[in-house]
C-alpha cells in the first residue's frame, strides 16, 4: 500500500515537475534560426573533483555538472526519486531471503578512452562506499576511502563479479533489504576502476576487495580519495575518461568546463556538440547578456537578481535541499542545550516568509513553510506526523526561551561564528537577520563566510554553523529518499560535518532505510525528530527556492530540483538563435 501511495505522489510530482519546461523555441521557427553549437550552462557552487562521491566531492557542483559525463543505472529524475538509465544497463530484483540484485552493463558499454566498462567498476564503488575498508592511523581504525554517505553500500555484504565481466550480482546482508536499493550505483558513482587500477599499480582490483588485501586497497583509496580532483587550468584528461554523452574537453577559469560530445557514446548522439559549465563566481548578469551563458541553475538571489535579464524566462521552484544551519556537536556549541539557545532564537517562520516561500507556493508538500522534518520529506504521508514532534517550539525567536536554554547551558552568552560559500547575498542576508533576533538573547552571530569555504570547516573548529542545503551542500542538492540527508545524521559518515552521534537515531535511521511499512516509517520517524529537536545537531529551516534562466531559443530545459540540477538531460538541450 505504501509503495502504491508513493507511486501516486511521484506520479503526480512528476506531471508537475516537467510542467516546468523552462526554455522554448519562443517564437523562432528552423526556417528563420540557425543551431549554436554550444551552450554555456551555470551552476552555483564550485567544481573540485571528477569524484562526486568524495567527502569533497558531494558538497560541490560535480553531480549537478557531470551527471551525462559520469551516468549510473538510474539518475535523479525531477521529482527526485531514481529514473532507469538503460543506456548503462538493467538492474533486477532476484528471488531469494536476502535482497539479491542482478546488475547488467550494456553489451556495447565503453569508456571514452576504449576500455569497457565492467563489473569492477561496481566493486570499486561499493568498495570505497561501503564503509568496510580500515586502515590504522595513530592506532585507531579509519576509512581508508574519503566517502561521503555509506548508507545502502554498507548493507551489501558482497558483490559478485568476476573482472572484466558486463554483469554482477550484489548481494545484501541478511536483514538489511535496503528499501532504496535503485539510488546505488546511479549517476557520478560509478567511477572508472580501470584508471584507479593504473595509477594504483594494482592489477585486479576485484581480487584485491576479496582477499581485503589491504595494501593493494590502500594505494587504491589513495587514488580514489585525491586522484581525480580537478584544478582549473592543470587537468590531466587522461584520468578523465567518460561513460556518457559527454567527455571533459579542458577546465580554466577563463573558459569554464568544456564538455564535449564522447565519440564512443553508443546511445543517442547530444543534441548539442559542446557545453560549457560555469561554476560559481563568474557574473552571471555580464556573461547572459554577453551570449555566453543560456541556462542558470542556482539558489533564489544568490547571483543577485535575474527575473530582469532581457531576453531570458526565468523560473523560481522550491527544491527537495533543505536550507539550514548545520551544528558543530563540540566547541562552543557542545552542550546541547547551547545548541537548544541558538535553535530557540532563529525566526524560522519569518525566514520561509522571506526566503523560502514562492509566488505560488503549494498548501501543503514542497514549499508549503518552514521544514520540520530532518528525516522525511514534506510530500511524505508521515511527515504531518514527524513534523509536529518540537518544530513549532522553534517556530519564532524566542528571547525567553534562548535564555533558559543558556542558563542550563552554563551560559550568560554565546557567540556563534556561521560560515557558508560566499558571495551569496541570500545567505548573507539570512545570517544577518538571525543576527539581529538573537542579539537581544545574549548570542551574537558572526558572518564568517568565503569563496573557498566548505562545510570541512566545522571539523577543524573554523566555525561553529554552516548554513547550506542538505548534508552541506551549496548548490543544488536532495532527493526524495532522503538518503543524503539521514547520512549527514548518521554516526560514522563523512557528511556528517558536526559530528552528532545519537546510537539510537543511527538504529532508527537504519530501520528507517530497509522498512518501508507506514506504521514502522510514522512511529520512528516522531521518535528520531523528538530526539533530533532536544540535541539540534542541525536546525532545517525551509525548502530552498532555485532560479532556473534560460535564453530565449533554447529548447528541452527541464527543471530537476534535486541534487542533478537541470543539467539532468543536458543532452537534449538545443540552442537556436
Amino acid at each position: 500500500m505504501l509503495q502504491a501511495r508513493r507511486a501516486v505522489v511521484r506520479s503526480l510530482s512528476f506531471v508537475a515537475a516537467t510542467a516546468v519546461v523552462t526554455g522554448s523555441l519562443a517564437a523562432c521557427s528552423e526556417d528563420d534560426t540557425e543551431q549554436a553549437p554550444s551552450i554555456g550552462y551555470a551552476i552555483d557552487n564550485t567544481i573540485t573533483t571528477y569524484n562526486g562521491n568524495t567527502t569533497a566531492g558531494a558538497v560541490s557542483g560535480t553531480m549537478a555538472a557531470l551527471s551525462r559525463v559520469l551516468p549510473g543505472f538510474t539518475f535523479t529524475g525531477p521529482v527526485g526519486a531514481p529514473v532507469s538509465d538503460t543506456d548503462i544497463g538493467t538492474a533486477a530484483q532476484l528471488p531469494g531471503e536476502a535482497l539479491t540484485v542482478s546488475y547488467t552493463l550494456n553489451p556495447s558499454s565503453v569508456y571514452s578512452d576504449g576500455v569497457p566498462l565492467t563489473c569492477d567498476d561496481l566493486v570499486l564503488t561499493w568498495a570505497a562506499s561501503s564503509g568496510r575498508f580500515t586502515k590504522t592511523v595513530d592506532g585507531a581504525d579509519v576509512p581508508m576511502f574519503d566517502v561521503a554517505n555509506t548508507l545502502g553500500y554498507s548493507d551489501i555484504d558482497r558483490v559478485q563479479c568476476q573482472p572484466g565481466a558486463k554483469d554482477a550480482t550484489v548481494v545484501f546482508k541478511p536483514g538489511r533489504a535496503f528499501t532504496e536499493w535503485r539510488s546505488l550505483f546511479g549517476a557520478t558513482a560509478l567511477m572508472p576502476s580501470h584508471i584507479a587500477m593504473q595509477r594504483a599499480g594494482v592489477p585486479d582490483l576485484v581480487s584485491a576487495v576479496n582477499s581485503d588485501d589491504t595494501e593493494a586497497l590502500t594505494k587504491i583509496a589513495d587514488f580514489w580519495n585525491t586522484g581525480w580532483n580537478m584544478t582549473p587550468g592543470q587537468l590531466d584528461t587522461s584520468v578523465l575518461p567518460s561513460s556518457g554523452p559527454y567527455r571533459v574537453e579542458d577546465y580554466t577559469e577563463d573558459g569554464g568546463l568544456v564538455l564535449v560530445a564522447n565519440e564512443r557514446w553508443w546511445g543517442n548522439a547530444p543534441a548539442t556538440d559542446r557545453i560549457v559549465v560555469w561554476p560559481r563566481g563568474v557574473d552571471l548578469t555580464k556573461d547572459a547578456v554577453d551570449q555566453s551563458i543560456e541556462v542558470i541553475d542556482v539558489g533564489s538571489g544568490s547571483a543577485g537578481d535575474l527575473s530582469a535579464l532581457s531576453g531570458f524566462t526565468s523560473e523560481q521552484i522550491p527544491s527537495r535541499s533543505i536550507e539550514q544551519f548545520i551544528l558543530s556537536t563540540s566547541g562552543v556549541l557542545g552542550d546541547e542545550a547551547a545548541r537548544r539557545a541558538f535553535g530557540h532564537c532563529v525566526p524560522r517562520s519569518t525566514l520561509f516568509d522571506q526566503y523560502g516561500s514562492t509566488p505560488d507556493a503549494p498548501a501543503v508538500g514542497v514549499g508549503s513553510g518552514t521544514v520540520d522534518s530532518r528525516l522525511v520529506v514534506p510530500d511524505s504521508l508521515v511527515y504531518s506526523d514527524a513534523a509536529a514532534t518540537d518544530g513549532n517550539r522553534y517556530s519564532a525567536a524566542d528571547v525567553a526561551a534562548t535564555k533558559v536554554s543558556l542558563s542550563e547551558a552554563g551560559l550568560d552568552a554565546l557567540t556563534v561564528r556561521v560560515g557558508y560559500l560566499a558571495p551569496d547575498p541570500v545567505r548573507a542576508q539570512i545570517v544577518a537577520d538571525v543576527k539581529a533576533a538573537c542579539e537581544p538573547a545574549g548570542v551574537t552571530i558572526e558572518d564568517v563566510s568565503s569563496p573557498d569555504f566548505t562545510p570541512d570547516a566545522l571539523r577543524t573548529g573554523g566555525v561553529d554553523a554552516v548554513l547550506a542545503g542538505t548534508a552541506g551542500q551549496a548548490g543544488a542538492a536532495g532527493m526524495a529518499d532522503m538518503i543524503d540527508a539521514r547520512g549527514a545524521l548518521r554516526s560514522g559518515n563523512s557528511s556528517n560535518f558536526g559530528g552528532y552521534g545519537n546510537a539510537r537515531v543511527d538504529q532508527i535511521i537504519d530501520q528507517l532505510d530497509t522498512d518501508p511499512a507506514i506504521a514502522a516509517q510514522l512511529g520512528l520517524s516522531v521518535e528520531a525528530e523528538n530526539i533530533l529537536w532536544t540535541q539540534v545537531p542541525t536546525i532545517p529551516l525551509f525548502n530552498q527556492v532555485r532560479t532556473v534562466a534560460v535564453a530565449q531559443g533554447m529548447s528541452a530545459v527541464v527543471a530537476n530540483p534535486t541534487r542533478s540540477a537541470s543539467g539532468w538531460n543536458m543532452d537534449r538541450w538545443v540552442l537556436r538563435r
